[in-house]
C-alpha cells in the first residue's frame, strides 16, 4: 500500500524535461506579450502575456526546481535555492512598485459616429508625481490594437493633463496645463481614418 502510493507520487511529480518544456513556452509567451505590448500591438495578447516580471519569476522558479530535481548534489541544490531565494528578494522592491504604482483607467469614450474606436486615459503615479497615458483603442474583440497618443508627467503644473475629449471621429484634443496661471496649452493629433494610428504624440514632462 505504502510503495503502490509512493510510486504514484513519484509518477505524478513533474520531471526535470517537463519543466524546462514549461519554461521554454512561458518564455515564448513572455516574448509574444512583448510584441503585443508595442505601440500598435494587440491590447488582449498585451494584457495576457506583457508582464516581464511575473514570467521571468515563473522560469527561473521552473528552472531552479528543474536543477534540483535533476541533481543528487546536495551542495548543488542548496546553491539553487539559494540564488533562487536571492532572485526573489531582489525582485520584491520592483514587485512592490508595480503594485501601488499600477495605473488605472479613468475614462473610455468612443469616438463620435464610431463604435470601433475609443479614447482611454491612464492614470498612474511615480511616487508623488501624478502621470497620465493617453490611448485610442482600434478594433474589436482580441484583434482590439492600442495606440500611445500622449504621456504626461505631473511633476509640473503645465504639464499636467486637464482634458482629453475628441474633437471628431479622427482628431483628438488634449489640454496641459491650467487657464489661470497661464500655462494652458491645446495639442491636437490627428488620426489615421483608416487604422487611427495617430500621425503624432504628445509628451510633457
Amino acid at each position: 500500500m505504502t510503495e503502490k502510493t509512493t510510486d504514484q507520487g513519484r509518477k505524478a511529480r513533474f520531471s526535470p524535461r517537463e519543466m524546462v518544456l514549461a519554461a521554454g513556452c512561458l518564455v515564448l509567451a513572455g516574448a509574444l506579450g512583448r510584441w503585443a505590448g508595442q505601440d500598435g500591438g494587440l491590447l488582449w495578447v498585451a494584457r495576457l502575456f506583457d508582464h516581464p516580471l511575473l514570467f521571468g519569476l515563473l522560469v527561473a522558479g521552473l528552472l531552479a526546481a528543474a536543477l534540483i530535481v535533476a541533481v543528487r548534489s546536495l551542495v548543488v541544490r542548496v546553491l539553487t535555492g539559494v540564488a533562487l531565494g536571492l532572485a526573489l528578494l531582489a525582485s520584491f522592491p520592483f514587485v512592490l512598485f508595480g503594485a501601488f504604482g499600477a495605473a488605472s483607467e479613468t475614462s473610455d469614450t468612443a469616438a463620435p459616429g464610431r463604435d470601433d474606436r475609443s479614447l482611454v486615459v491612464e492614470e498612474g503615479a511615480d511616487m508623488i508625481d501624478p502621470l497620465w497615458w493617453v490611448y485610442v483603442d482600434e478594433g474589436r474583440g482580441p484583434l482590439k490594437q492600442r495606440w500611445k497618443v500622449g504621456y504626461f508627467n505631473g511633476d509640473a503644473a503645465e504639464n499636467a493633463l486637464v482634458e482629453a475629449v475628441w474633437e471628431g471621429p479622427d482628431r483628438v484634443r488634449l489640454v496641459t496645463g491650467y487657464a489661470e496661471d497661464g500655462t494652458e496649452q491645446v495639442h491636437l493629433v490627428d488620426l489615421d481614418h483608416e487604422t487611427g494610428r495617430p500621425l503624432r504624440t504628445v509628451t510633457r514632462g
